[in-house]
């Protein structure tokens, strides 16, 4: 992977990887954003992955709706190959911050049962908001 010993480019793939939960995705994404999409055997060889990983974790990505595929029209004999696509970062992010206030908004629950004993009692809901000042 391009300067994968630059600091900054450390920083990133740790940052992705503390969003997806997976080095294997961490790379796949960031190589496919870098490259604007690329096809199976340009992830292999970009990312260094074992092929039967890349492959595992690009169904994987596919299923969380981290990256999407479009057929690869092939002159040659065999099947058309996919290319894929990363989602933008910004839409990586609203769906990490959804997990988040999920995760708050059931703690908060589970504390509210454990503290008036009624779970249809809901007094909070923990929302985040993008800012308007930059």
């Amino acid at each position: 992977m391009r300067n994968a010993k630059s600091p900054n480019y450390s920083h990133l793939e740790d940052a992705v990887k503390s969003i997806l939960k997976s080095r294997a995705e961490s790379r796949i994404y960031l190589f496919l954003l870098r490259k604007q999409g690329a096809k199976t055997e340009d992830i292999i060889k970009g990312t260094k992955l074992h092929p039967s990983t890349v492959r595992e974790t690009l169904i994987k990505m596919l299923d969380k709706n981290l990256i999407e595929r479009t057929k690869v029209k092939n002159d040659n004999i065999g099947k058309n190959p996919y290319r894929y696509y990363p989602l933008s970062p910004t839409h990586l992010l609203k769906q990490y911050i959804t997990e988040i206030e999920e995760m708050f908004n059931y703690i908060a629950f589970l504390s509210n049962i454990k503290t008036t004993g009624n779970p249809e009692y809901k007094p909070v809901t923990i929302k985040i908001c993008e800012s308007a000042e930059h």
